[in-house]
């Protein structure tokens, strides 16, 4: 089948794209990816056997992105593209990633009525009210998650199937649109096989915190990630595990706030910000750590979506602590691979460090279960299946 997928972004990186489409190819089908460039990147180029089809945009394009549901400019402009994309390449399926240009793959669609596949990889709505930009004037007053919200029932409706990433996402999704239901389908953001299986340690890192207790964090560092709890229990639990050290890999531009809070805390010796680096050292950094963590905040997002890197973690069999956000919480208690602490509370999250700290068979055994689950149930390979039976069957 020659499936085109939709993504009003750069690619690459983007992994959830990418994992999708190589598995599809892999498993016979043709995948086409609309994509847009602002540089010179190549029109076309051809990636783990993804045929790259780039679209020349611009900033002001990426601005009315923002706008896509307050004027209808956005669509427009990414309609007559998208025309485009499904002529030249015959296009038999759309899987739209997201629903920023959702609007404009189904006005395009009107006149080719293809299946359709809307692959939801956020609660975008929910994502929106937590954007800084959202928070005042004019993105407060032009900007409408609500209206959003209510596009993509709209477009939840209107697609053949919607695909998802967590159990708790898909059945909020059911009591929104009970009509939906049948045409839901759970494909995890999982982590592939070849993360915990084909990699090389780099021996600097290893060597850098071979002394000390590491707490590790990877990822994004907005403040809704939950760091400043993590750096409030520090100041408690050096008082008892003099070598810890809270290495936080990653960036955002909160980064000053968690910053002064470590200056304020006089924790300079006991907190390592190594700022965004190549995925390839994540596993370096994950072996040399004890505990990885995700403090995340409560909120509609959050408690329905996983965050990437609890797989990593799992994985590299470390043992985790993370916030009582409902999904992440089910799935650590499910394959019972570490502790779950009281979102925003740094006494429960120290207590429950030092419970690791102090039992380092429990650490381990909690490691151990969470590699066994990633890799039998939990790995890219095994929750991928849905995704090719569900083309396999649009096929036939």
């Amino acid at each position: 089948m020659r499936i085109g997928m939709i993504l009003d972004a750069p690619f690459p990186p983007d992994p959830r794209v990418e994992n999708e489409a190589v598995s599809l190819v892999n498993s016979g089908h043709e995948v086409f990816l609309f994509c847009l460039k602002y540089n010179d990147e190549k029109e076309f180029e051809i990636i783990n056997g993804i045929q790259i089809k780039r679209f020349l945009s611009n900033k002001l394009e990426y601005k009315l992105s923002a706008l896509a549901y307050t004027i209808p400019v956005y669509s427009m402009l990414m309609k007559a593209k998208i025309d485009t994309f499904i002529q030249q390449n015959k296009i038999e399926a759309l899987h739209i990633h997201d629903i920023r240009i959702a609007e404009a793959v189904l006005k395009s669609n009107k006149k080719h009525n293809l299946p359709v596949v809307l692959d939801l990889h956020d609660n975008m709505p929910e994502v929106m009210k937590l954007y800084p930009h959202l928070q005042k004037f004019p993105g407060k007053y032009i900007i409408s998650p609500k209206k959003w919200k209510k596009k993509e029932e709209e477009f939840i409706r209107k697609a053949d199937t919607v695909i998802s990433v967590s159990p708790e996402f898909l059945e909020s999704l059911k009591v929104r649109i009970p009509t939906c239901e049948k045409k839901l389908v759970l494909v995890p953001n999982t982590i592939r096989k070849s993360f915990f299986e084909d990699y090389t340690l780099d021996s600097k890192i290893i060597e850098k915190y071979k002394n000390d207790f590491v707490l590790l964090y990877l990822g994004d560092t907005h403040l809704r990630r939950g760091l400043q709890t993590a750096i409030s229990a520090i100041k408690i639990l050096k008082n008892t595990i003099p070598n810890i050290k809270l290495v936080v890999v990653g960036k955002n531009t909160t980064d000053i706030i968690l910053m002064k809070q470590v200056r304020e805390l006089k924790l300079e010796s006991f907190v390592d910000f190594e700022g965004w680096q190549d995925v390839s050292l994540f596993q370096s950094y994950i072996m040399a750590s004890a505990i990885c963590i995700s403090p995340l905040h409560r909120n509609l997002q959050h408690d329905v979506a996983y965050a990437n890197k609890i797989f990593q973690y799992m994985s590299l069999g470390k043992p985790l602590l993370v916030s009582d956000a409902i999904a992440q919480k089910r799935l650590v208690k499910k394959a019972n691979s570490g502790f779950v602490h009281t979102q925003k509370d740094v006494e429960d999250f120290s207590n429950k460090v030092l419970k690791l700290y102090n039992d380092k068979n429990l650490r381990e055994t909690l490691g151990k279960n969470g590699a066994t689950f990633i890799k039998n149930e939990f790995c890219w390979e095994q929750t991928s299946k849905k995704l090719i039976d569900l083309y396999d069957n649009l096929a036939n």
